[in-house]
């Protein structure tokens, strides 16, 4: 509702930041740092996610050599050749909790796994993550970022305010909806289950959850001024397209799986 205009005829990952939907964008972060094989899982609008990969088109975003009239196309430099992506219809009004556990077949002899809501960019550092969730006994890890702009916090008294104090970004943290999670997290997902409610309240008390923080670049694109401020960025100075960098370096073991919820 908030990117009208926008989202009226394709789900909120499929919103173009320059020339690519920001579900690329975000698949793009992932197999930077290793992570090519991808499961989506799809709801409202799923079949516009499958066209496009279906009728990808690589002249969007790659430089190519046109020859013989267009009967020879050769493309310098390829987006994603070494991508495998499953796609898996979980329903249209599926909470995020019920879409993880539609793709748990696909997961099986997968000892960790990332997820990401899919509206969301960063430049965080993944292996950094990965790796202190490995040397943990948590069962889930989630980002933590802190908002991208102040708001007023409102006390009232009987229907009177008594008063206004501003919130800058040093006062909370909030879910940046990055997580990498364990197999295991499946026992603690129950139907109906909404994954940051329910289930991961039961690995709070299991003292399960892990947190990380993280202070750099991130952004969501909930609304029509975020997504004017991913566009600004996009024709300047980009901090997510971590891949415009120089390689990264990947941590010892890779995770193969990366779920990416839409």
């Amino acid at each position: 509702m908030r990117l009208r205009g926008y989202a009226d005829d394709i789900p909120k990952p499929m919103v173009k930041i320059g020339s690519r939907p920001i579900l690329w964008h975000l698949m793009k972060y992932y197999a930077h740092f290793g992570h090519k094989d991808f499961i989506l899982c799809l709801g409202h609008m799923g079949n516009s996610i499958k066209d496009y990969f279906l009728h990808y088109d690589e002249s969007v975003s790659n430089d190519f050599v046109w020859s013989q009239g267009g009967k020879k196309i050769h493309f310098l430099n390829r987006d994603i050749d070494e991508w495998t992506i499953t796609f898996v219809e979980t329903g249209a009004n599926t909470n995020i909790g019920g879409r993880l556990k539609a793709v748990e077949s696909h997961l099986e002899g997968e000892d960790i796994f990332l997820a990401n809501y899919g509206d969301g960019l960063s430049d965080l550092p993944l292996p950094a993550m990965l790796d202190t969730f490995k040397t943990s006994n948590a069962l889930a890890s989630l980002l933590l970022v802190q908002p991208t702009s102040s708001f007023d916090l409102v006390s009232t008294s009987e229907g009177l305010v008594t008063s206004i104090t501003e919130v800058t970004r040093s006062d909370i943290w909030i879910n940046g909806g990055f997580f990498a999670l364990r197999n295991e997290i499946f026992d603690h997902i129950h139907p109906g289950d909404e994954l940051v409610r329910e289930p991961f309240q039961r690995l709070i008390e299991k003292r399960a959850l892990l947190a990380y923080k993280y202070t750099g670049f991130w952004q969501c694109m909930d609304t029509f001024k975020d997504k004017q401020r991913l566009e600004e960025m996009n024709l300047r100075a980009a901090p997510w397209k971590v891949w415009q960098e120089a390689p990264a370096e990947l941590p010892n073991q890779i995770v193969r799986k990366i779920s990416a919820s839409a």
